[in-house]
């Protein structure tokens, strides 16, 4: 059952977003028994301050990081570098986790922090780099892993996060628009990915999450490189191909707004319309969507969605293959990160998919893959959240084109 529409909040309360966020994680930390939690995830960070990480180059992002500290019994979040500007925090000066001095600097200043804590509290903690081992950061602590913590907290979505991906998957949406009308025999990679950056911009948008992808699909499995569980590889095109009448292009793309990820998900043709061949694709693509839309409800398990996706397809899958590409998934999870739990029909094999089942909050990216050697195929992505009573779509919506529906 689709619930309508106008039941999503449009725009984000962004104060509330920040409120609610941090209070999910103190309660989080209080059913695990927690002291404190330390995180270095950029993403992770992200969540518990609303301090957003910069696009820029990984490896200042990564030696240049900011970190955050969450104490159980304290009204806000310690902020570690980073840009304090506007936030609720407790701010410090920034450390350099990655090398000796730096992770002693950063040790000193969780024992300020953490008092008592640091020598014998529980502390859960995202990343320790060599450098904090070398120096013996938090050493008298019990350390745990704080994605255990970080995944239950990032599952459920309160409705200002799904407001935020709703704005990134519209922007994308828009923005991929014009990209499509770009499209033609002649032009480069490189020229879509301009077009689409100066839309993003145009957007209000200055972050993608992913480096877009236009990869022209091969059309039989000899065309492309070996992969390890026989199926098509994807994505793996670089430099800058040029796209010739006739060519079929994957295209996948993402881009962040405060913080929350879209994820964008195409089959094109090139300067004219699909084959019947290639419709077919489609169709049979469309027939696995509308069997997972069905089948998506609170307390529907993993299992039971990806058995509706295969039924849908299996008259055209003799070789038992399912209807989704083996290496990635039917469904995955989006928020603060491109590809986060949910997971359905991955190599956690049945009695992973077994045992989960669909709550309210969750967000789900179906993207199921129809190929056929020597025709080629279709694969697409659609952005959903579970609710009390069914799910909604995220994203103001995007056609097929050149594919038809009836």
């Amino acid at each position: 059952m689709t619930v309508a529409a106008d039941a999503l909040e449009l725009q984000p309360d962004i104060g509330r977003l920040r409120r609610e966020r941090y209070a999910k994680l103190q309660a989080r930390m209080a059913t695990g028994g927690l002291d404190a939690l330390v995180l270095l995830h950029a993403p992770h960070v992200a969540y518990a301050t609303d301090c957003l990480t910069r696009g820029v180059d990984v490896t200042h992002a990564s030696a240049n990081r900011a970190v955050a500290v969450v104490l159980a019994d304290h009204p806000r979040p310690y902020l570690l570098g980073g840009d304090p500007a506007g936030l609720d925090v407790e701010a410090r000066p920034g450390t350099w986790p990655e090398i000796d001095e730096g992770a002693g600097d950063l040790g000193a200043q969780l024992d300020s922090i953490l008092g008592h804590r640091a020598r014998g509290g529980r502390i859960a903690i995202d990343s320790m780099t060599g450098a904090m081992r070398r120096t013996g950061v938090l050493a008298g602590a019990e350390l745990v892993d704080a994605s255990v913590t970080m995944s239950a907290v990032k599952l459920h979505k309160t409705i200002d996060e799904l407001a935020c991906i709703h704005q990134a998957q519209s922007r994308t949406n828009r923005a991929m628009t014009t990209v499509a009308e770009a499209l033609t025999p002649g032009v480069r990679r490189s020229e879509l990915a301009a077009v689409f950056l100066r839309r993003l911009r145009e957007e209000g948008i200055d972050t993608n999450m992913i480096d877009v992808i236009f990869q022209p699909m091969a059309r039989r499995m000899t065309d492309g490189p070996r992969t390890t569980t026989g199926h098509l590889a994807f994505p793996t095109w670089s430099g800058d191909p040029v796209y010739a009448e006739g060519d079929l292009i994957w295209v996948d793309a993402g881009c962040d707004y405060h913080g929350y990820a879209s994820d964008f998900g195409r089959t094109w043709v090139v300067g004219r319309p699909p084959t019947p061949a290639e419709q077919e694709c489609f169709e049979r693509w469309l027939a696995v969507m509308d069997a997972t839309y069905a089948a998506i409800a609170p307390g529907a398990t993993f299992a039971e969605v990806g058995a509706a996706a295969t039924r849908a397809d299996a008259p055209h899958q003799a070789d038992g293959r399912r209807p989704w590409m083996p290496h990635f998934y039917l469904v995955h999870g989006i928020g603060i990160e491109s590809a986060e739990m949910p997971f359905l029909g991955t190599d956690h094999g049945p009695d992973f998919d077994a045992t989960h089942t669909l709550e309210p909050g969750m967000v789900m990216v179906l993207e199921p893959a129809i190929w056929e050697d020597g025709t080629g195929g279709y694969r697409a992505e659609e952005i959903v959240a579970v609710t009390e009573d069914g799910w909604i779509p995220l994203g103001a919506g995007h056609p097929y084109d050149p594919y038809t529906t009836t």
